[in-house]
């Protein structure tokens, strides 16, 4: 008796005919050997889908999973890819690579680099662990067909990742990622040679981009720094901490810290890249005072004022400041922003005193605060909101570069920010020099950091938010409370008010549906996924929720800020009112006991 269905059983045989990982195939052998249909069908019969955030899951056998079968054919189908659409650059000068620190990274990168150099196609392979950041960088500079950095950023330790960037140094958006998924499933039997990582010795076509790309790097981000602030750094006592988070950041963030003047003491037991992450329950500094105990110990230790970490590939930054009763803040992604906005502006406006501004730009995303958009107001710039992700902003800017516009700076609340346009995406080591920076240059005048803030928000007005998220595995449950929301106590439309009326909603804009009401004919603007559930509801005392599932994580997140006008409103006030709708809505929109859904750890 076969325990397998057809379909089931031609996986299975299809995986041992073409996996030549020892282990891997092992894997898939035992469940065959022991009949165990039900693992067998979980790993083999879905397939760990393409996106526009490429792939990422966990490490194992199967077609569910990442692993060297399934990198093979990802590359494959991304060399096709290129082939239909950037055939002339591809043959002059190819494809970029960068691996982080994880398990399997280096490998995957190489069986990538494998299959291009079969196909005779050049091939920038980066020699050791590098920042995200470096390779859409290396993918301008060099001007290639596109990039890979194999990075799960900051996921457990179980997964791995496979980040795809465009010629144009962002992240493919659609159709890129359709027209890659196609060109995958058309090639899914490896080639004859795509195993064959003999070819990476001593070939012709292959190159590090290390050296220059560090060079140059450097240079970018030392050039961005203006001559009175190096004086500042050079005379500062200011000390900061800085954490790498068992990630690829200490050499990079050491370097970088050189070159503008400033120095760090690190968290030494999270220095050396180590793909176990043994000190942390997560490696995401997104996750606050639970991830920094040993930076915060380092600090206090060493007398440093300000800590900054990076996350496992050093694409987004965390800050935290200790106040004069030797309390720590741990800034939100969001405060990061305003902060960083607000001095880049400054710096562009003392290199460009005549400027009006007209042709300056910066860009934030639709669930991030709302800052720039007040700052954008008074002082004339102009500000544009994107979807979610790094890889709508990087789109953006190379699109508004091309227009000879400037763009100057792009932000996501998740600890992510674009510093200047030289890396089309966020990154977390270019803005700890500009953060490092701008606090010493506090610092030099008896401010902190939050005075910095608080200065901000009493200019532009008051940007408070209350951002977080709970985890549900259930996908059907999931589904469950859009839906609710979009019928809500049966009545066909959306949710009016909470707390039985004494907060109305003015707007709402479900970007899964296509439905804004604040349209003349009700559709969105900005696209639409129905991939993705995301639904904004705006009340009519300015508060903004945007409630949103994670495309790489199984949560339910919520993004909510209230935004006040200049001396409308003292801070702590609008905390109070902020977390009590928060409080209501959590509870009347996603209803967790009766959803069952686990909240964020704290």
């Amino acid at each position: 008796m076969d325990y397998f269905s057809e379909e089931l059983r031609q996986k299975l045989d299809e995986w041992l005919a073409w996996d030549q990982n020892k282990k891997n195939r092992a894997e898939v052998q035992d469940l065959v050997d022991r009949q165990d249909a039900e693992a067998a069908q979980k790993i083999m019969l879905p397939r760990i889908s393409f996106g526009t955030a490429g792939l990422r899951g966990r490490m194992a056998a199967g077609y569910a999973c990442m692993n060297d079968l399934v990198i093979i054919q990802t590359a494959q189908g991304i060399l096709r890819h290129l082939e239909n659409e950037h055939n002339e650059i591809l043959k002059s000068n190819g494809i970029v690579l960068g691996y982080d620190g994880r398990y399997n990274s280096k490998r995957f990168a190489e069986l990538t680099a494998a299959i291009f150099l079969n196909a005779n196609y050049p091939v920038k392979l980066f020699s050791n662990l590098v920042p995200t950041p470096f390779v859409p960088f290396a993918v301008n500079k060099w001007k290639c067909a596109g990039g890979v950095m194999v990075t799960a950023s900051h996921n457990p330790k179980e997964d791995n990742g496979y980040k795809v960037y465009g010629c144009n140094g962002s992240q493919i958006v659609s159709p890129s990622d359709k027209n890659i998924q196609k060109c995958i499933l058309d090639n899914l039997e490896p080639w004859p040679t795509s195993w064959n990582t003999d070819i990476l010795e001593g070939n012709t076509l292959l190159s590090d981009p290390l050296a220059e790309t560090m060079e140059d790097y450097m240079s970018i981000v030392k050039g961005s720094i203006l001559n009175e602030h190096f004086t500042q750094n050079d005379n500062t006592n200011l000390k900061f901490t800085y954490t790498a988070m068992h990630g690829v950041g200490y050499t990079y963030i050491t370097e970088v810290m050189k070159q503008i003047g400033l120095e760090i003491v690190p968290v030494k037991e999270q220095i050396e890249p180590d793909p176990e992450f043994p000190t942390v329950k997560f490696p995401n500094p997104e996750e606050g005072k639970s991830s920094l105990d040993l930076s915060f110990k380092t600090a206090d230790q060493n007398g440093c004022k300000v800590i900054l970490a990076n996350d496992p590939d050093a694409d987004r930054l965390a800050v935290a400041e200790v106040n004069s009763s030797g309390k720590w803040t741990v800034f939100t992604g969001n405060e990061i922003g305003a902060l960083l906005g607000w001095w880049l502006l400054q710096c562009y406006k003392m290199k460009n005193p005549n400027s009006d501004l007209k042709n300056v730009y910066m860009l934030a995303s639709t669930v991030s605060s709302k800052i720039l958009r007040s700052m954008a107001r008074v002082e004339g710039f102009n500000f544009i909101e994107t979807l979610t992700g790094f890889k709508w902003m990087g789109n953006k800017a190379y699109e508004l570069l091309g227009e000879g516009k400037e763009v100057v700076f792009a932000f996501e609340e998740a600890i992510g920010f674009m510093c200047g346009s030289s890396v089309l995406d966020k990154d977390g080591v270019s803005a700890a020099a500009h953060l490092s920076t701008l606090a010493v240059h506090l610092y030099a005048q008896e401010l902190t950091l939050q005075d910095c803030l608080d200065t901000i928000y009493k200019k532009y007005g008051n940007h408070v938010s209350n951002n977080s998220y709970y985890i549900c595995h259930d996908g059907p449950t999931i589904s469950k409370i859009f839906e609710r929301l979009r019928n809500f106590n049966g009545s066909r439309s959306y949710p009016n008010n909470i707390l039985d009326g004494k907060y109305e909603i003015m707007s709402v804009r479900d970007l899964t549906t296509g439905f804004d009401n604040t349209q003349p004919d009700m559709r969105a603007i900005l696209p639409v996924s129905k991939s993705s559930q995301m639904i904004t509801f705006e009340f009519n005392n300015g508060l903004v929720i945007t409630i949103r599932t994670s495309g790489t994580e199984p949560k339910i997140k919520y993004y909510s800020e209230l935004c006040s006008m200049a001396g409308e409103s003292d801070k702590e006030e609008s905390i109070e009112l902020l977390n009590e709708m928060v409080t209501a809505i959590v509870e009347e929109f996603l209803q967790p006991e009766v959803n069952g859904l686990i909240p964020k750890a704290d």
